[in-house]
């Protein structure tokens, strides 16, 4: 933790929690698809560690595309059950078909807008590897190294 431990490095911003470290891109390197890199540090013995880290979104983008994701799925299943609803009865339901050919098209709009997005922030994402490991790549030692 020693090689993470100042706050500053050009262009990211480091900040730690007990054992979790979190890498991030400054405001002025910041894009809307602004990969995190998310480090946990577990103590295995006093002289050696496991470190896990996982690269994401984030977490306002994430929590907003989901947000929008589980808004569209139950406008779907409202207007399903209303052209459901509307059919049974004898109702005209054509409307609600229509509404639910649109949150489908939705949908895949905003899938395609995430993988799009996604696509966009893995040149930042190899910034953030080679960032770390270039700090606690050598460091690390293979399983089979460490039994021998």
């Amino acid at each position: 933790m020693k090689a993470l431990d100042c706050h500053l490095q050009e262009p990211l911003v480091i900040s730690r929690s007990d054992d979790h470290i979190f890498i991030r891109f400054k405001r002025e390197q910041l894009t809307f698809w602004s990969p995190q890199l998310h480090l946990e540090f577990w103590e295995e013995d006093e002289l050696s560690c496991r470190l896990y880290g996982l690269y994401g979104p984030n977490p306002t983008l994430w929590t907003f595309f989901m947000f929008l994701h589980f808004g569209v799925a139950t406008l779907f299943i409202i207007f399903a059950i209303w052209a459901y609803s509307g059919a049974v009865l004898g109702h005209p339901y054509a409307l609600q078909l229509a509404a639910m050919v649109f949150l489908i098209l939705l949908w895949f709009g905003l899938y395609a807008f995430g993988r799009a997005g996604k696509k966009k922030g893995k040149p930042q994402m190899a910034n953030l590897h080679d960032f770390i490991m270039a700090r606690v790549g050598h460091y690390a030692i293979s399983a089979d190294s460490r039994t021998a």
